[in-house]
């Protein structure tokens, strides 16, 4: 059997679809994915809402006879595929190709039940509260100590304990009912703290390692880019040898990249070693010096939250860490002369070891930084973190990725230098951008207050939220309102929810999908949200009529990454860095509003430089061709129309 081309498998998938109709633009975008898959060439694709790109890179994925690794940067995304789109084309595909294609979706270690800590959990309650390795290690876990642990806490382990001899998969994702991060790290554990399946008794079993085995068989990986960051920081050893790399939502992976590559030393990876310890030695002052190094840690870097440090290390930074690096040393010397014949006893001093190896691995690199990596302080106060990044990731995606694999990306929204950004090869790359099938002229408007002051004048404020509500009021509710601060949140909140009959939801108040799920069942509703809210929120219909934005994203201008990168490429980081980002936030903020060919609204930008500033082209060029107006009058009648 021959297998049919790019274009008769899209038509055939395409026709099996509830609501089958042609988009000119899904046919280009998959036939272009086919031509780079054959040529093995990188394509970049921006493609507008509504296009179908999943199925356009994906049928194309399936008749290529190679191994593709796909990458999402959300988890509804990877849902999407995983529950409907990959059986979907398995089902409507198979009878028309030559082959079988399998696929798997592959996640992070800590994402799975792990079936030693369930074994070891159930060993110590057979014994009781004592020492779960018969009185061996001299010290007791008290993790089913009803003086330690509260009793909901208990009941919900109880209850994962239970769910563990039925699962088929150990995925936290197949939990019907919600557990508490506290209940879920019992039975679980992280990349750093595994020992790998060959060291432990239960590895045979193990529900992760049996996940990275079927995507090691599977023709089709579909995993998040933060695991794929993982699996490039560890010299490529996490995900099966592949041939073709997808990136959807490929807007994003620079900073995931960044974030994934590079290393994060905080009090807290000391405190989580100091608890794998305590299960298996008692060794008092070690404990009091690891304790000792995690507030000094804190008090160091709680001064410099938000700020970029120099290359190399200040001083006091660097003798924190050499104190560390000997405790780490100490705590492997501790763990190499423990022996013991208890089986659960090994498996915990394994995971102390693996914890402390990776953290002395951290703090090595940390030594040897160069002008090529970017340290500075993250978090809060009371939780901070050093950060180490690389400056451009370019050269690690080049030599790790793009030299040895075919890259697709593609986005509602990519940004022009993003190929540059992320060292793809210019001579290598191709790119397409395919327009949106939805009639944005017709469908929606945008709206420039360009009335209002600036924002950063103090009028600003009140003469938004003067605006918000008369919008809110000719759409009925029905709005998005989105900001780029929890603070503006907080005050619109405040101004708008006493003046108006509808329902105010707050990001404040509940959890992002309560969010959406009550913003949905309410039609008049309204949804005040910050930046998470920009992308990923699909509602189409009458319920979102109105998405507004209090000003152009730009990022921080302090920002100590972003900063660092701006002197990199000097007086054009501007129009490189900062433009790019802020349009390509704003045109997803902007695609949350129109979802389907049937939906009708305003997007409304309160920042009056969209239409003033000399740079208004640049943004405006990544957002859809919507009419635009900065008269009042003219969009309220357009939203008292289209709500009436």
């Amino acid at each position: 059997m021959t297998n049919p081309s790019v274009a008769t498998a899209l038509e055939i998938a395409v026709a099996a679809l509830p609501r089958a109709e042609v988009r000119p633009g899904q046919l280009d975008m998959a036939q272009a994915v086919g031509r780079a898959i054959d040529d093995r060439r990188h394509l970049v694709v921006q493609a507008g809402t509504g296009t179908g790109k999943t199925l356009a890179y994906l049928v194309p994925s399936f008749l290529s006879g190679r191994r593709v690794v796909v990458t999402t940067a959300t988890k509804a995304l990877q849902d999407q595929l995983a529950d409907k789109d990959l059986p979907f084309l398995v089902r409507e595909l198979t009878p028309v190709l030559d082959r079988e294609v399998t696929w798997a979706v592959l996640k992070g270690r800590s994402n799975y039940l792990c079936r030693q800590r369930v074994a070891e959990i159930e060993q110590r309650r057979e014994v009781g509260t004592g020492d779960a390795t018969g009185g061996d290690s001299g010290s007791s876990d008290t993790l089913f100590d009803p003086d330690e642990v509260p009793v909901a806490l208990r009941q919900e382990i109880a209850h994962l304990l239970e769910w563990a001899d039925t699962t088929i998969t150990g995925d936290r994702a197949e939990l019907t009912s919600s557990t508490s991060d506290g209940a879920w790290r019992a039975v679980s554990v992280g990349s750093d703290e595994c020992p790998g399946a060959n060291r432990c008794p239960s590895g045979e079993t193990c529900f992760a390692e049996l996940a990275r085995f079927a995507a090691s068989e599977a023709d089709i990986v579909v995993v998040n880019t933060h695991l794929y960051g993982a699996h490039v920081a560890s010299g490529g050893v996490i995900l099966p040898e592949h041939d073709i790399l997808v990136v959807d939502e490929a807007h994003g992976l620079e900073d995931t990249m960044s974030d994934s590559v590079g290393i994060s030393l905080s009090a807290g990876r000391l405190s989580f070693l100091a608890g794998a310890l305590r299960r298996i030695i008692d060794d008092a002052p070690l404990m009091t010096r690891i304790g000792h190094s995690a507030d000094t840690l804190t008090e160091l870097l709680a001064p410099l939250v938000g700020q970029r440090l120099s290359v190399p290390l200040p001083p006091v930074v660097t003798d924190i860490l050499l104190e560390i690096r000997r405790i780490g040393s100490d705590v492997l010397e501790v763990l190499r002369k423990i022996e013991t014949a208890n089986e659960a006893t090994q498996q915990r001093k394994l995971r102390a070891q693996s914890l402390a190896t990776r953290l002395v691995d951290d703090l090595d690199k940390a030594a040897a930084i160069t002008a090529t990596s970017v340290p500075f302080v993250s978090g809060f106060d009371r939780n901070p973190h050093l950060d180490i990044a690389p400056l451009d990731v370019g050269p690690v995606l080049k030599a790790s990725v793009w030299d040895s694999t075919t890259a697709i990306l593609t986005s509602a929204t990519v940004p022009l230098n993003l190929p540059a950004r992320i060292g793809l090869d210019p001579d290598a790359t191709d790119t397409l951008t395919v327009d949106s099938p939805f009639d944005y002229r017709t469908q929606a408007m945008l709206y420039c207050t360009a009335h209002l002051p600036n924002p950063n004048d103090a009028g600003f404020s009140e003469a938004m939220h003067a605006e918000l509500l008369e919008l809110i009021r000719a759409a009925g509710g029905r709005t998005l309102a989105l900001f780029t601060s929890y603070r503006a949140l907080d005050a619109a909140v405040e101004a708008i929810r006493p003046r108006v009959d509808v329902t105010i939801l707050s990001q404040r108040e509940y959890q992002k999908n309560q969010l959406v799920n009550l913003f949905s069942r309410d039609e008049s509703s309204c949804l005040f949200a910050t930046s998470g809210f920009f992308q990923g929120i699909d509602i189409p219909g009458r319920t979102l009529s109105l998405v507004t934005i209090d000003r152009i994203p730009f990022p921080r201008p302090d920002d100590p990454l972003l900063s660092a990168r701006r002197e990199a490429v000097g007086p054009a980081a501007f129009r490189e860095i900062d433009i790019p980002r802020a349009a390509t936030l704003l045109a997803q903020a902007t695609g949350r509003l129109i979802r389907n060919a049937s939906d009708r609204g305003v997007v409304t930008v309160f920042d009056p430089r969209l239409a003033k500033a000399g740079y208004r082209r640049d943004i405006l060029q990544a957002m859809p061709d919507m009419k635009r107006s900065i008269d009042q009058q003219e969009v309220i009648d357009f939203l008292r129309l289209i709500t009436s």
